[in-house]
């Protein structure tokens, strides 16, 4: 089910009414409508893959229970690897056997050596890569003994099946989501209203922007050798507000719904495009995963400490990791070791935590300065978003040799002027809002008249530029 959708639409309001109108005097209640209604949301898509999520859910919630009562380091461990095994299984079988496969067979194939092998006709399921990071979290911090494991299985079932993150994130922390339902919730008018406008700007970043870029990115990158230089780099330009108004508009709806029913998730995007260094690029985008992969893989490979050699090794490995996990071709992985080259030198320099505060915080307009590092910085993610987007990496090459030619001084043959004209407003809005959680949040501190005038030109935007062809959000595929 896709949170554009007309599906959605009516599910969701049913779904709030019993919440709060039939189940709202029992809590037990109402975290197993969050399970049922959780699990019809993604059995909509394909109800067959329900049984990973269930099997998953019964793994760890055991594992869990079994570490509470375990002090044998080594069997601690075991229980610890029996769900890292089970859980990066199913995601290794499902996102990367076909992957893994064509590389063996092209690797003796190189040598001389031919050799058979039948790939599979895999479906891969929606959000995989997301609940199944989600409960190792759980797993993880009970055996680190940062959490105590949960008794309540009904709850458990709850925070990893939770319908608004459920298949495209913020992948959320045990540590964070787990213990709100545990607490008895009661209905907070404002924290209702504050939801439903993120929702709305989720859904004109995807609407609007996102879906409108996609047009002309899907054109440029589908018949790339047809194109000029300065045409490809506005479809890489239009890719990367594609992916951002996509993804991010995603986590403002999923945040949204959830503070709907008394939920607070973590904040996923922080205005990545107006970072002024690439290590405050990966503080801002994609945090849930950022943070996931700092706290649980790079920490613990040593992260920053250490000889030299030792900080380039872990920093091309998170990157790397992070790349793969977004799937299994080698477009990815080459955009992970990109991003890592690009890190590197704020690591080896100490700069890459030169900029934590917010850009341009005590003025309107940014410093010539700040300008320049965010004009490299947005140029640098444009070039790697090239290598994301691209089918393969010769596509990728290709593509980015077409650029480097005498035809980039050339006026692109591709000219949308609404939808160039609709994303500056975007981007200015979003400028004008980046000291916020989300970049209309403060609408609610205008006066009456002026709030509901940019509601209703958000509105209004929506349905008259927006693509309502029910695309599929981008990170479902991940």
């Amino acid at each position: 089910m896709f949170f554009n959708s007309i599906d959605f639409a009516i599910f969701l309001p049913i779904v709030f009414i019993l919440y709060w109108f039939v189940t709202n005097k029992n809590l037990k209640l109402q975290n197993l409508l969050i399970v049922v209604a959780s699990y019809v949301f993604y059995g909509w898509w394909d109800w067959r893959f329900l049984s990973l999520i269930i099997f998953s859910t019964i793994v760890d919630y055991t594992i869990g229970q079994k570490l509470q009562n375990e002090e044998n380091i080594t069997k601690r461990k075991l229980l610890l690897w029996t769900s890292i095994t089970v859980n990066l299984g199913f995601l290794g079988f499902f996102k990367y056997y076909n992957f893994f496969l064509d590389n063996f067979i092209t690797a003796f194939s190189f040598f001389g050596q031919e050799i058979q092998g039948n790939t599979l006709n895999i479906i891969l399921p929606v959000g995989i890569s997301f609940y199944t990071f989600q409960t190792l979290s759980y797993t993880i911090d009970v055996y680190k003994q940062k959490l105590k494991p949960t008794n309540d299985f009904i709850a458990f079932s709850a925070f990893v099946s939770f319908f608004p993150q459920l298949v495209a994130g913020p992948i959320e922390r045990a540590t964070n989501l787990l213990p709100q339902f545990y607490k008895h919730r009661i209905f907070d008018y404002s924290k209702a209203v504050d939801g439903m406008r993120q929702i709305l700007w989720g859904l004109f970043k995807k609407i609007v922007i996102a879906d409108n870029c996609a047009q002309y990115a899907n054109q440029i990158f589908n018949n790339s050798e047809d194109y000029s230089g300065s045409t490809l780099v506005l479809g890489a330009i239009f890719f990367t507000f594609q992916i951002y108004g996509d993804f991010s508009g995603y986590s403002d709806i999923a945040i949204g719904t959830s503070r709907l029913f008394g939920f607070n998730l973590m904040k996923n995007f922080a205005f990545p495009y107006f970072s002024r260094d690439v290590a405050e690029f990966w503080r801002r985008w994609h945090i849930s995963l950022s943070t996931w992969f700092r706290d649980y893989l790079y920490i613990p490979l040593g992260g920053s400490r250490g000889s030299t050699s030792k900080k380039i090794v872990n920093t091309f490995i998170i990157f790397i990791v992070s790349g793969f996990w977004h799937g299994a071709n080698w477009t990815f992985i080459i955009w992970g070791g990109l991003n890592a080259l690009y890190f590197l030198p704020l690591l080896l320099s100490n700069n890459n935590r030169k900029n934590i505060t917010v850009v341009a915080e005590t003025t309107f307009l940014p410093s010539i300065k700040d300008t320049l590092s965010i004009l490299l910085t947005f140029s640098l993610t444009v070039f790697a978003w090239i290598f994301f987007r691209a089918e393969n990496v010769t596509h990728a090459m290709s593509y980015i040799a077409g650029i480097f030619s005498s035809t980039i001084f050339s006026i692109p043959e591709v000219r949308p002027r609404i939808t160039i004209i609709i994303t500056g407003i975007f981007i200015l809005i979003e400028w004008i809002g980046r000291k916020n959680e989300y970049a209309i949040e403060q609408i609610n501190g205008q006066r009456r008249v002026i709030k509901y005038l940019l509601y209703y030109s958000i509105v209004i935007a929506i349905m008259y530029f927006g693509n309502f062809g029910e695309n599929q959000f981008i990170y479902f595929q991940f």
